[in-house]
């Protein structure tokens, strides 16, 4: 299955129907009068979040989406049906956004959120709604009111714990592959990852999904390489795993440029809580494993993981270091969902004068 995080998609809601312009006519009743039924509302349209989708590949084929307007009102009073209302599902996580593609109109983070994007229009009232003792016999009726129309963009930003950012060959599919079920592609010769990957580890019983993104370049920000699109699929993560490759001529360079490029795109992504792995340890001495080690930790004043993904070796240790990040917010979280619930309870809380 191919990958895609962003499509334009137009929604049409549909029309009401009609009112009817109707009399009754039966032998022996002289009188019968207007008996015109209203329109039928025309359908409407909602997003939902599913579980079962983690990409947004099926709109490229599919961009319009038309609600049924509502039928007319027809005689003795009977209203039309009402338009069917259209559900567009899309993956959790995923963003919706206005035709500017800057203001967020909903944001879908859980499993079963649906929410209305565009409301049917109203049917229109037949004559039997004009009928007053003024005008007994009205020979018109409303039309349908319109519905909504629009264009929006639809943006995926993956939800995960965990964030892996480093260079290209650093390392982080071998990671993502060694701690997770996920399989990327990996081989003996210099590429990188052209699309996001998640995989699911599991430390202290808990769950701990980690995301993988096509590496950085210096001056992704500007659009070289892949550029810094596929950031946004680590907004979300609780920290960031930075790796790095020990082999590197420049690791404080390396890891210099990957922090510049993180702070031109966001500022509030740069901010997050980082672990530091020197990766493919086990290619070099211990002697200058430990020596660039020291060198980084001075640079960055951080503690550094030395690991080897391949070996699986100390990425234990950076497994438990990340959980902490993972925990001390889901404890943060916890408290103010219990505050809040304290608050509604006081507040629904009756007591006798």
């Amino acid at each position: 299955m191919k990958f895609l995080d962003q499509v334009k998609i137009y929604i049409s809601s549909g029309a009401g129907g009609q009112g009817c312009v109707a009399f009754r006519r039966e032998k022996y009743i002289e009188f019968g009068g207007p008996n015109g039924g209203d329109g039928g509302k025309g359908g409407s349209v909602y997003i939902e979040a599913v579980e079962n989708l983690n990409t947004l590949i099926d709109f490229r084929y599919h961009q319009h989406f038309k609600a049924p307007r509502g039928s007319g009102g027809m005689g003795s009073d009977m209203a039309g049906p009402k338009g069917e209302d259209i559900i567009i599902k899309v993956p959790v996580g995923t963003e919706v956004l206005a035709d500017d593609k800057e203001t967020v109109l909903f944001d879908m983070v859980e499993v079963g959120q649906k929410v209305l994007i565009a409301k049917g229009g109203d049917g229109g009232r037949g004559n039997a709604q004009f009928k007053s003792s003024t005008n007994q016999a009205p020979r018109y009726a409303e039309p349908g009111w319109p519905g909504q129309e629009m264009w929006v963009w639809l943006r995926l930003k993956m939800i995960a714990d965990i964030g892996l950012l480093g260079k290209p060959n650093a390392g982080k599919s071998t990671f993502l592959t060694s701690v997770t079920r996920a399989r990327p592609k990996i081989a003996d010769y210099p590429f990188t990852t052209l699309h996001p990957h998640l995989g699911i580890a599991f430390v202290d019983n808990y769950e701990m999904v980690i995301a993988d993104i096509p590496g950085l370049i210096e001056g992704a920000s500007e659009g070289v390489g892949l550029g810094d699109k596929f950031l946004k699929h680590i907004e979300r993560c609780y920290a960031l795993l930075h790796v790095i490759d020990i082999n590197s001529e420049d690791i404080v360079g390396d890891y210099k440029m990957i922090r510049n490029e993180l702070e031109i795109y966001d500022e509030a992504l740069a901010a997050k809580p980082e672990v530091i792995a020197l990766n493919k340890c086990d290619s070099v001495t211990d002697e200058e494993a430990k020596k660039k080690i020291k060198k980084l930790e001075k640079a960055t004043g951080k503690k550094v993981f030395a690991i080897s993904a391949v070996a699986k070796k100390g990425v234990i240790d950076c497994l438990y270091e990340l959980n902490k990040y993972i925990t001390k917010e889901n404890r943060r979280k916890n408290k103010e969902d219990i505050v809040e619930i304290k608050a509604e309870e006081k507040a629904t809380t009756w007591s006798p004068i």
